[in-house]
């Protein structure tokens, strides 16, 4: 059986100074799972997504909107996204977050 072992997130790329980065750390037919990274200030403005997915922080503050909701995320943060609510990502800080997509 395949799987993936990475023993800190925090450690696999640095924040960058600016911009956003993102690194696919794992992928098959049931899940999509992405590291990013986000300077203080960037952002994502809003979109949707036809498969469910779980946003968490691990470091930084954000401003996360959430359908016409806009929550404060920081580290520990955990957030369920139902598929096709619109949603956005504003980094008040750098911003470290895993993004779950879960497939089929």
């Amino acid at each position: 059986m395949d799987y993936t072992f990475l023993a800190n997130l925090q450690t696999e790329f640095e924040l960058p100074e600016k911009g956003i980065l993102s690194r696919v750390l794992h992928k098959d037919q049931h899940a999509n799972v992405t590291l990013f990274g986000f300077s203080a200030g960037e952002s994502l403005s809003a979109h949707s997504a036809p498969t469910p997915a779980v946003l968490y922080f691990i470091e930084g503050e954000a401003e996360v909107q959430l359908g016409e909701d806009k929550v404060s995320a920081q580290p520990g943060s955990f957030v369920y996204m139902p598929p096709m609510l619109p949603h956005g990502i504003s980094a008040k800080t750098g911003v470290r977050m895993l993004l779950v997509q879960m497939i089929g």
